[in-house]
């Protein structure tokens, strides 16, 4: 009243500043996405540089060490294990051989900055609240697919390897294995198991959008189990052993996935049930 007998103007109200994020088409969410991809490969390229520069280390010491039966994982899984012996019968195979494996190591070592630039692109969809709620969810990720990786190579493959090198259908024929089907089957078995471990955090975000419930997976616990032998005998020999060695783990994966649903389905409807309950602005 003062500033109006004054012939002052009162200060106006700053209209609140539009949210980057909200104004962005579909465009530019796809160029958004692509920005962070590349970034992504940045981190899994670093990843094979330090390969490729320890790579008598990685090679030898480690993708290659399950080939001696001196491997120290056989000795701590009691496996009577033989010497593997492995042939390269292209003229580029050693080559190709050489380069993939990097990449695949390279791959695992960039895996964290790769799910940490994806993980960017998805918080700013995100309140503040669920921002805080999800800070670990990178950790998470990163630590069930290198738990995955390491299961995969340190128990899957010795009892696989092993299976296939002393079966023998006749003691006229000599297991002589190509060295680029070594690598392709290590590759699968080691980033199958690391992909297959993320089924918990699979199941906290379906559980949060509303598309699964305890209820569902409790309801279909037995066709599950059913599903995870058969993916295990896809995966491993055909040894009843190998096969409950992958089957027990994702079993057990997939209760502990019924539990987190359940948490995450308890606090959806705590949210929705507050939000409704929430008196509206006048």
């Amino acid at each position: 009243m003062k500033r109006a007998i004054m012939g002052e103007t009162p200060p106006k109200a700053q209209p609140p500043k539009p949210d980057p994020q909200a104004e962005m088409s579909f465009l530019d969410h796809l160029e958004e996405l692509r920005i962070r991809i590349l970034k992504g490969l940045v981190g899994i390229i670093v990843g094979i540089v330090i390969a490729f520069i320890f790579s008598d280390f990685f090679i030898n010491d480690v993708l290659l060490g399950p080939v001696s039966k001196d491997f120290f994982v056989y000795k701590w899984l009691g496996i009577d294990a033989v010497n593997l012996t492995l042939q390269s019968r292209r003229l580029p195979g050693q080559f190709f051989t050489f380069w993939g494996t990097l990449f695949m190591v390279g791959l695992i070592i960039g895996s964290p900055l790769f799910f940490h630039q994806v993980w960017k692109f998805i918080i700013p969809a995100l309140d503040d609240s669920e921002k805080t709620k999800t800070r670990f969810t990178v950790f998470f990720i990163t630590f069930l697919f290198f738990l995955g990786v390491s299961f995969g190579y340190l128990i899957l493959t010795p009892f696989a390897l092993q299976f296939f090198t002393q079966f023998q259908i006749s003691d006229l024929v000599r297991n002589d294995f190509d060295i680029n089907e070594y690598f392709s089957s290590l590759t699968m078995w080691v980033l199958s198991t690391g992909i297959i471990f993320q089924l918990p955090m699979v199941s906290y975000a379906l559980s949060r959008i509303g598309l699964l419930t305890p209820e569902f997976m409790r309801k279909y616990r037995r066709h599950s189990i059913v599903v995870f032998f058969i993916l295990g005998a896809f995966l491993t020999p055909p040894d009843p052993i190998s096969q409950i060695l992958v089957a027990v783990p994702l079993i057990s994966l997939y209760e502990v996935s019924i539990w987190i649903s359940a948490s995450a389905n308890k606090k959806r409807n705590k949210e929705i049930w507050g939000a409704e309950e929430k008196p509206e602005l006048k």
